[in-house]
Formats: structure tokens, C-alpha cells, sequence
């Protein structure tokens, strides 16, 4: 592949690679409270642009395992929470709890509409802070700027001959702590997630976004988890340890592979 064809295959990636596109505007920091990820979230603690720094030592187990150093492989799975509605294609209902606010940032990085500025913007009125002023309009504005990126009109459908799916296959969340906000009520989760493109002949994709990273901060409001990028939540972002399935680092730090809901 020359050089031409490695710029148009970036290109296009980055219509379908979209990492960085919600989670610069939705992040927080200087976390100072571990949420419970596990999967009955009655024990066990989870610790934001991934960093291969500052690993911490895989001989002390932290109450995560004993023995061989724990891996996000190796550990029980965190297991998501099924959404109880939908509206405007964006899943809602997910309870008020930790892995009530993981498993909102899931689904909502899942079924966003990458390349539909119409449908994107549908979905993030159902779930946005009516606090992140001017943060759908930008990310409206993100989505049109990538369909020009790759020749199509700033506005419109998804092309018909091209699907695109995203997996996430690891969290990692905490709870960031602010003034006059219950403890709990505003979440920083960072995703780790695969994205693969099926173009008009049905093929997998020979080139997929594999180990792709992002993060939302998520807080409660009126009964359900909201995105916001508030500047008293997003000014508070860390970042973890990089996401590696089979790395104790990894899971020392907080990350956990997900599992959908039975």
C-alpha cells in the first residue's frame, strides 16, 4: 500500500475511529473515589488518555485475586446493565449505581450514529446534561466535518452501503467528588472498544480500529445518567494505566472486561 492509499485509508478511519470525538469534551479527573464495577457491585473497587506509566506493582493482589498476578482476563467479568427504554435510538433506564452509569457510557458509545449528523444529534438530546452548554451543537458540527472529510455532504443519512460496529470490551471508572454533588452522582468512565466497517460487499473489515480508547464523564440528573462537560467535572480528568487484557498493571488500575447483560 503506497502512501496515497495509506492517507485515504486514515482518512476514512477516522470517520470510523472516531476515539476522540465525545470523550475530549465529556472528561474528568482527579478521581478520588473508587466505584464498585464488579458484577453485584457489593465488593471489589475500580479506579483517564491511557498511559504506559506509573504501573503499579503486580505482586501485591489488592483483594483482586491471590497468587499469580490478576489480569482483566483472568478476573470476573463486569457485568453491564441492560437499558429499561430507548428514545431517539439512544438506550435509557439504567439505574443509579456504578455500573449503572458504566453500562450507560457503553450502550451510548455502542449505538451513537457516527456518520448520521440528524440521528446523532437525536440521540444526544435524550442523553445530555441540559448543563454542557453548546456541546451538542459541537458534536453535531464534529460529525458533518467528518462526512466532508470523506466526500459526503455535511448532512444526512449514513451511507446504505456501510455499517459500522463498536464493541467495547473494557471500563474503567471512579466517582469524581464536587462541592454540593452527592457523593456518587457524577461518574468518570473511560472505554477501551473495537470498531470494525462492513462496506457494500459484506466483508469483515481487513483493517479494524482494534484497542481504541475514550472516556465520558456521566452524572445523575433528573432520574437518569446525563454526558456533560461541565469545566467543575471535565477539568477534573486522569489517566490510566493503557488497557491490556492479559497486564496485571491494567488491573491494578481499574480496568475490567465487560459482559453484556444476560
Amino acid at each position: 500500500m503506497d502512501a496515497h492509499d495509506r492517507k485515504a485509508r486514515r482518512a476514512k478511519l477516522t470517520l470510523i475511529g472516531l476515539g476522540a470525538l465525545l470523550g475530549t469534551a465529556l472528561v474528568g479527573g482527579s478521581v478520588t473515589a473508587f466505584l464498585v464495577i464488579s458484577g453485584d457491585e457489593k465488593s471489589g473497587s475500580i479506579s483517564g488518555k491511557p498511559s504506559a506509566t506509573a504501573k503499579p506493582s503486580p505482586s501485591s493482589s489488592s483483594g483482586k485475586g491471590a497468587g499469580a498476578a490478576m489480569t482483566p482476563e483472568k478476573a470476573k467479568k463486569a457485568k453491564l446493565v441492560a437499558p429499561t427504554g430507548q428514545k431517539n435510538g439512544a438506550s435509557t433506564g439504567f439505574p443509579h449505581t456504578a455500573m449503572g452509569a458504566m453500562s450507560a457510557a457503553v450502550y451510548f458509545h455502542e449505538e451513537y450514529a457516527w456518520l448520521d449528523d440528524q440521528k446523532a444529534g437525536q440521540q444526544l438530546e435524550v442523553v445530555t446534561s441540559p448543563d454542557a452548554v453548546g456541546f451538542i451543537d459541537d458534536q453535531v458540527s464534529e460529525v458533518r466535518k467528518l462526512r466532508e472529510g470523506v466526500g459526503l455532504p455535511p448532512s444526512g443519512p449514513a451511507p446504505a452501503s456501510l455499517t459500522i460496529t463498536t464493541t467495547v470490551e473494557a471500563v474503567r471508572g471512579k466517582t469524581i467528588e464536587a462541592s454540593g454533588v452527592p457523593f456518587g452522582d457524577v461518574v468518570h468512565v473511560w472505554l477501551s472498544f473495537d470498531r470494525y466497517a462492513t462496506g457494500p460487499d459484506g466483508g469483515p473489515d481487513k483493517d479494524p480500529l482494534k484497542g481504541e480508547t475514550t472516556d465520558y464523564v456521566l452524572k445523575w440528573q433528573d432520574g437518569a445518567w446525563k454526558l456533560t462537560n461541565e469545566p467543575k467535572y471535565w477539568n477534573e480528568r486522569t489517566f490510566p494505566v493503557a488497557y491490556d487484557k492479559d497486564s496485571p498493571y491494567a488491573w491494578r488500575d481499574g480496568w475490567w472486561q465487560v459482559r453484556r447483560a444476560d
